[in-house]
């Protein structure tokens, strides 16, 4: 199966709803995910908020080129729906 975000909206703090085009939506929380030079700038709340659903890669971006893999997206997604 291949994970395809197609919405994403901010929370709160570093927690964002995802939908993916299989119908499986939740919440993750990036806040631990946020190391390393290029998610360095992530880490400021006002500069995380600026993510969108980048068509060509079906996942969350940034300005300065950040994003996450879907497949990761959609395992934490399906964890975090497993502890509930």
């Amino acid at each position: 199966m291949v994970a395809r975000i197609i919405e994403a909206s901010h929370v709160r703090d570093y927690i964002v709803h995802l939908t993916f085009e299989d119908g499986t939506t939740g919440e993750v929380d990036l806040r631990a995910e946020l190391y390393g030079e290029v998610f360095e700038p992530l880490r400021n709340p006002a500069y995380f908020v600026c993510f969108r659903v980048n068509p060509d890669l079906h996942t969350i971006t940034w300005p300065n080129g950040a994003d996450f893999a879907p497949e990761f997206l959609y395992e934490k997604v399906l964890s975090a729906i497993v502890k509930k």
